[in-house]
This record gives C-alpha cells, sequence and structure tokens, in this order.
C-alpha cells in the first residue's frame, strides 16, 4: 500500500522524560509508528520543548504521546503545540498533563488507565489473600521467634474462606478486582455514590454505603480517586468503625485517608494497613506509619513497573494508529470523565 501524502498523515510526536521513554516504550512499538501509513513520527524519541530544534518539531505535532514527568500541557508548552489536535497519554491518570481548558478545547485525549489498572487489580487480589491469612505478620513472628507463631490464637479470624472484602469504588482498578475476588471464596461488597442503576446491576455484586462496609469488612480495599470530596474519605470516624481484626488496603492515592486517626487505631493493635500509597510519598523519615503496629509499607508499586509497562505503550500505540485511521480514540476522556477520574 503507498503512503498518502505527508499532508494527510497525522504527525505523532513523543514528550516526556527520556528515563521514561526508555522505560517504557520499546522499538517494536516505536516501529508500529513508524510503519503506519497513516501516521508520521517526526522524530524516533522524545522531543524537548524547551530546545529550539525541537520545538521547530513539536510546532507541526498534531498528536502528542505522553508520559510519567511530561510537563503540564499549558502556557508555554501549549504553546509549542499550535496544531495539536490530540494527546496521548502512555500512563493511568491524564490529571498531571491535560488541564480543563485543554478538553474545553477540542483536543481529543486517551490514556493507558485501563491498561494500568491491570497489575494494580493484581496487586490488591494478592494483598487480600496475604491479609487474610495473616502472610506478612507471620513472616516476621516467624523471623523473630525461628519457630512456627500461633496464628489462630493470634488472630482467630485467620483465613479467606467467606470473609467478607469491601471495596471502596468501582473504578478501572475496583472493577478487575471484583472479577478476580469471583475466583475466591469470598463475599464481596462494593461502595460508590457515582454508581447510577444500570452500572449497579453490572457489577453483579451487592452495593452498600460507605459506613455499613467499613463496619462489616473482614478487608476493606481502596480503588477511588483522589478528588477534593474523596480528600480523607476513610475518617476517623470510619476508620474506628473498622472490625477488630480488620484489614485496611490502599493502592489509590494517600490522601483518602486520614493518616494520622489509622496511625492512632493502628497503636492499639487490632487492625492492619498494608499501604502501597501514602499522602507524602516517599514517606518521610519518623512518621508514625513507619513504626506502628500490624503496618506494611510498599513503595508504591502496584502499577505498571518493569515489564509491565510494555501493556501501557502497546495500549496508547493502539489507541494513536486508532487515532491516524478514523481521526477518534476507542477509549476518549472527556471533561466529564476528568471530573471523576483519579
Amino acid at each position: 500500500m503507498p503512503y498518502p501524502e505527508d499532508d494527510a498523515r497525522r504527525t505523532v510526536a513523543f514528550l516526556m522524560p527520556d528515563r521514561t521513554f526508555s522505560s517504557v516504550f520499546d522499538a517494536t512499538e516505536v516501529a508500529r509508528l513508524v510503519d503506519d501509513p497513516r501516521l508520521r513520527l517526526l522524530a524516533p524519541g522524545p522531543l524537548d520543548p524547551t530546545d529550539p530544534r525541537d520545538r521547530a518539531l513539536l510546532a507541526e505535532a498534531e498528536v502528542v504521546i505522553t508520559g510519567w514527568g511530561t510537563p503540564v500541557l499549558a502556557g508555554e508548552v501549549r504553546d509549542a503545540l499550535p496544531s495539536l489536535v490530540a494527546v496521548a497519554h502512555s500512563a493511568g491518570t491524564v490529571r498531571p498533563v491535560v488541564t480543563d481548558d485543554l478538553l474545553d478545547s477540542g483536543v481529543a485525549v486517551a490514556s493507558s488507565a485501563g491498561a494500568n489498572a491491570v497489575p494494580v487489580a493484581e496487586f490488591a487480589l494478592a494483598m487480600v489473600v496475604l491479609a487474610a491469612k495473616r502472610v506478612l505478620w507471620a513472616s516476621e513472628e516467624y523471623r523473630v521467634l525461628g519457630r512456627q507463631p500461633d496464628s489462630a490464637r493470634a488472630w482467630p479470624g485467620i483465613g479467606a474462606h467467606g470473609i467478607r472484602v469491601g471495596v471502596v469504588g468501582a473504578s478501572h482498578v475496583g472493577r478487575l478486582l471484583l472479577d478476580r475476588l469471583a475466583t475466591l471464596d469470598v463475599e464481596v461488597v462494593v461502595s460508590d455514590p457515582t454508581l447510577d442503576d444500570e452500572r449497579r446491576r453490572a457489577l453483579g455484586v451487592e452495593v452498600v454505603t460507605l459506613g455499613e462496609l467499613v463496619e462489616t469488612s473482614d478487608v476493606v480495599t481502596l480503588h477511588a480517586p483522589s478528588l477534593p470530596s474523596t480528600r480523607g474519605m476513610i475518617s476517623r470516624d470510619l476508620i474506628e468503625r473498622m472490625r477488630p481484626g480488620a484489614t485496611l488496603i490502599n493502592t489509590a492515592r494517600g490522601e483518602l485517608v486520614d493518616e494520622q486517626a489509622l496511625a492512632d487505631r493502628l497503636d492499639r493493635g487490632d487492625l492492619v494497613a498494608l499501604l502501597d500509597v501514602t499522602e507524602r510519598e516517599p514517606l518521610p523519615a519518623g512518621d508514625r506509619l513507619w513504626s506502628t503496629p500490624n503496618t506494611f509499607l510498599t513503595p508504591h508499586l502496584a502499577g505498571s513497573v518493569g515489564n509491565e509497562n510494555s501493556r501501557l505503550a502497546a495500549h496508547i500505540v493502539d489507541e494513536v494508529v486508532r487515532f491516524g485511521a478514523t481521526g477518534a480514540f476507542a477509549e476518549p476522556i472527556t471533561g466529564r470523565h476528568l471530573a471523576v477520574i483519579a
């Protein structure tokens, strides 16, 4: 098939730090852009809007592929993109990159949030099982004691059979986690105030209030976005209402949780917290959560890392190829979506 004339092909540029580009995109995905007859890749790697030579190329870019570390597309950066019609974000949330004004201007936006949700849901499922079996606690006791700990005595509710798992947020991750939880012999409930009747029915699980969820769940796992309305949503009152022996898992955003209230409850020794995210990252030395009992911290690694990044690249290249063919993304993000996504 002969290539169309250059002015009929969508011009594409990468706009992200070199380290992001090298960790997400491999030669295969770049080649897909180069070889597509409806696209013209302006450079084989990322362009820098502060470099005059790159800025000249960016002025031609109709589609920019962004990622972790891309500056917000406003002000001088936006001015460097006069031909921009679409943004394809090769990561999860587009909030650090895309503004309401950009969406209002008619620029099409897509992201790899759905692809990034896969490893988070996998990680959350693993944490649910580890929490139910008290694996992390037992491992530490085993190391300290040098003998088999009495897990059943320390945690009378140990085990995953028939426990109730409360999923807070029917987001990309939340829905994927529901699918995975269906493989376990557990009871699942969801809380999400944005669900309409149709989406409630589609979930196939009981939808309850947040208060009922935290009061009745053995494991509470957070998958809500970070919004003004969700900041501190897991409040001191809700933390106090959690069952003795329950576990709180947070792979969403640290600011969803009143961390001082959580530390107070953890100090009593009757709650477990598995936290992949905290309000301040990295968690400062001396923060109470480093030393509270039954607190297990991981360094924000539930999302895509290492070879999982290839999923992000493949997804966003699919979207760019589709945009070149049709002028539209398969999963566009609108202003309505931006108001509720993480």
